[in-house]
């Protein structure tokens, strides 16, 4: 089975955003990718500015799968997207239940499940579906064995694989896809990575989805203070020896949280021999 790559981004607020992120794409795709993916803010918050970064990337020939939650949004206007990304060619689809705006707590939340569901009754296997997964637990979970129980039922609607919130624990990646086989879920469950960059945005993230930073990387990163180069490195060799152990144990492939920053991510794939050319020429193919 070919192990495959992804790469992550989030649509650009503004002109030098977009332009920093042309470059981090242009990068990144040297590296011979199967796709992109493009996330949606809370509630379709980014909706506008998510299409526009996907149907550029199409226009480039890149391949691409755009984020996509009913958010605040009715059926006609997730019709309209999902058409609008049929046409230009985007064949993958990362399907969320998302989070609704602050203010807008009255709305109901359509839950993952439900979007595949929509998907499939509406256009059938034209998109392959990715969705979320937890390897340290969706932070609403009432249990670990329920929020399996959710990953499932994504799956039972017709999601193709899953991809992971980024985690630092090998072992709680390789336990939890053993849950989940126990469960009856046969699908590939792609995990997470992010790249060390930043302490405080990655203590901010972490907190906020619920991902683990194990003490004694914390220890470190703190004994390194405001020195960003040191930071860097040990970042990258953190992060490049979780990519190899993954990979050597059995992981179908790795989907990297770029911060639409192209540097620490391609040292990682570089270091893992991820950028070599007979990959690309020989293409690249999923494995599901």
């Amino acid at each position: 089975m070919t192990k495959r790559y992804s790469f992550e981004f989030f649509p650009p607020k503004t002109p030098v955003g977009r332009d920093n992120l042309k470059a981090t794409r242009t990068e990144l795709n040297k590296l011979g990718p199967d796709f992109f993916s493009v996330t949606y803010g809370a509630g379709g918050s980014t909706r506008d500015n998510t299409r526009d970064t996907v149907l550029a990337m199409r226009s480039e020939g890149i391949s691409v799968a755009p984020h996509l939650s009913f958010g605040a949004d009715d059926e006609e206007t997730i019709l309209t997207l999902l058409n609008d990304y049929r046409a230009a060619g985007v064949d993958r689809i990362v399907a969320l239940r998302g989070d609704l705006p602050s203010g807008m707590g009255a709305a109901r939340l359509v839950y993952a499940s439900e979007l595949v569901a929509f998907i499939r009754k509406h256009f059938g296997n034209a998109f392959h579906i990715e969705v979320a997964a937890y390897p340290e637990i969706h932070p609403d979970a009432k249990s670990y064995d329920e929020d399996v129980g959710y990953l499932k039922q994504k799956f039972d609607a017709g999601a193709d694989s899953g991809l992971t919130q980024y985690f630092y624990n090998a072992e709680a990646y390789f336990y939890f896809v053993e849950q989940c086989e126990k469960a009856g879920i046969r699908r590939p469950i792609v995990p997470g990575v992010m790249p060390i960059i930043n302490v405080t945005q990655l203590a901010r993230f972490s907190e906020m989805c619920g991902a683990e930073i194990p003490r004694w990387i914390l220890r470190r990163l703190r004994d390194f203070g405001d020195d960003r180069v040191s930071i860097r490195r040990f970042g990258i060799e953190v992060t490049t020896a979780l990519c190899a152990r993954l990979l050597e144990q059995g992981a179908p492939g790795l989907h990297f949280y770029t911060m639409n920053q192209y540097e620490a991510t391609e040292a990682i794939c570089q270091q893992l021999g991820l950028g070599d050319p007979a990959r690309r020429a020989a293409g690249h193919v999923s494995g599901d």
